[in-house]
């Protein structure tokens, strides 16, 4: 089945989510000379395979809807063998990855200079994926790698420069899922291979202190690793460096990963150093995988543990395999932030982050992300130096369940619904502000958790007959798509009332038009991160 729509189709306008270079674009003024000749042959071989991919995305994702959930397979014999990856030493210890937008200067130096064992720039949910956006974030990130990016810090009055150390930095690229417009005329390019071979390109591999390192995001198959694969080795082929040059970790945010991490370490295993439970993006995906079933409607996001079983079912295999083959298990994102105004917001973000990373340290994961300068010293401690690598899970299980419905955990309630609601109208201003992030009500919301909430507010609707919510009096309130469109029409009327005095006309607008693409990638079922 398809999500039921809840309002009026013909009221939906979605914002275009093929990013196109500007009308005026002329790649021998705007890209590196020689970019595009290094490029197109690159566009030839792999956009067709990386199209196939995509195709196979939605055709496994149908599949689900209609019931054919994921599963484990019995493990091939390359998996049956007894192979390693031998962890280079310079990426020993990650008992801490910062990440950040790439196209904000300041916040990249200051994760730089933040003593954090990585840092990874982002070009991906955590930036706009707008062209300007990434014209810039690419160019921080080129500075960054030759350790020259500076930042004027206007309190101090003084230029703030990167400080050197030993800090690994990876770079975030967009997904599989995701195309560029505009480069090539009448074509769309992968965006990730664009990504990978803009940054490739730029840099000097005499001026790096380690090799090239990629955060892989998005993938849902073992198959899609040979598509990095033979990219990375391609890429190193054409410089003359060492086929295994550029080094990488992954992902696991999508719920049919899950099932064939294994697979995907080996295809990668010259390459691959870790895996990281991109534990956000995985709620949304397990949300949509199972947007067909009643029993996987979810509480309300922030009464849901950290601890829960189909996060923790999954940490504990995720560490199984990265250790039984020699690679890290990174943990993910806390997303209460810490707040230097408020002391009491200050105190609980902390504490919340030290429970939370001590927990995946007890799952024996090596480390875990971060997105604040002030949360690394916390989230350092908790993980032993500089890895449990030699530790394995007890009596851990091959094939655990990694869908355990999860009941007798959090609320669902009309006041969760609605917060839901109000965070996609606020999440999607800030990206027609220019905002990849936002920081609201103390969380870090980014493209992940936008996806979580819409996917909620959609699943409580199409079972809205099955699944009850309650309101504030303790009744029952059944989400109709009417209901829902009273909400997001009461939401709005109360962020325009809190806008200052003197706030300019457009600022309003964009909240308006925030408003009607939330909605509208609701009723139309677009629930791909975009």
């Amino acid at each position: 089945m398809t999500p039921t729509a809840i309002a009026d189709p013909e009221k939906a306008t979605l914002l275009n989510p093929v990013n196109s270079t500007p009308a005026d674009f002329d790649p021998g003024r705007d890209l590196p000379a020689g970019f595009m000749d290094f490029f197109l042959p690159l566009h030839r071989a792999f956009t067709p395979r990386q199209q196939e991919l995509v195709v196979k995305r939605a055709e496994q994702l149908q599949r689900s809807l209609e019931g054919d959930k994921p599963t484990h397979h019995f493990p091939s014999d390359t998996v049956r063998n007894g192979w390693r990856i031998t962890l280079p030493e310079w990426c020993q210890d990650q008992r801490n990855q910062m990440t950040g937008p790439a196209d904000d200067a300041e916040l990249c130096v200051k994760m730089l200079n933040s003593g954090a064992p990585g840092v990874m720039v982002d070009l991906e949910d955590s930036c706009v994926n707008e062209w300007s956006h990434q014209q810039t974030a690419v160019a921080n990130i080129l500075a960054c790698l030759r350790g020259q990016l500076s930042y004027y810090d206007q309190k101090r009055k003084r230029t703030v420069e990167i400080q050197p150390s030993s800090t690994v930095i990876f770079t975030r690229p967009r997904g599989l899922h995701l195309n560029q417009a505009g480069l090539v005329p009448g074509e769309l390019v992968s965006a990730a291979l664009y990504d990978v071979a803009r940054v490739f390109y730029g840099m000097n591999p005499a001026e790096l202190k380690h090799p090239l390192c990629i955060y892989i995001p998005k993938s849902e198959s073992a198959e899609e690793a040979l598509w990095w694969r033979d990219l990375f080795q391609t890429l190193a082929t054409s410089r003359g460096l060492p086929h295994d040059y550029i080094k990488c970790m992954a992902l696991v945010e999508a719920h049919p990963l899950a099932f064939q991490m294994e697979e995907f370490a080996y295809n990668l295993r010259d390459h691959l150093v870790g895996l990281d439970l991109g534990r956000w993006d995985y709620m949304a995906s397990l949300i949509h995988f199972n947007l067909d079933d009643p029993n996987w409607v979810l509480p309300d996001r922030n009464t849901i543990p950290h601890d829960v079983a189909f996060f923790q079912n999954l940490r504990e295999l995720l560490v199984e395999i990265c250790h039984r083959r020699g690679i890290l298990a990174i943990g993910g994102m806390t997303a209460l932030y810490p707040s230097r105004e408020d002391a009491e917001l200050n105190a609980r973000a902390l504490a919340v982050l030290e429970q939370d990373k001590k927990n995946e340290a007890n799952c024996l994961m090596d480390g875990a992300w971060t997105g604040h300068p002030d949360q690394n010293a916390i989230a350092v401690a908790q993980f032993p130096c500089p890895n449990q690598l030699q530790k394995r899970p007890k009596n851990a299980s091959r094939y655990p369940d990694l869908r355990p419905v999860p009941t007798g955990v959090g609320t669902k309630k009309l006041k969760g619904t609605r917060a839901a609601v109000r965070t996609v109208i606020r999440y999607r201003h800030g990206v027609l502000s220019g905002n990849g992030a936002s920081l609201l009500d103390g969380y870090m919301e980014d493209l992940a958790t936008d996806r979580i909430y819409r996917l909620m507010i959609a699943q409580r609707v199409v079972h809205r007959d099955l699944v009850t919510i309650y309101g504030n009096d303790g009744r029952p309130v059944k989400h109709t798509p009417e209901l829902i469109t009273r909400l997001f029409d009461e939401e709005l009327e109360r962020l325009l009332k809190e806008l200052p005095a003197g706030t300019p006309a457009e600022e309003a607008d964009r909240f308006r038009r925030a408003r009607e693409i939330s909605e509208a990638m609701i009723v139309q079922g677009e629930f791909n991160p975009s």
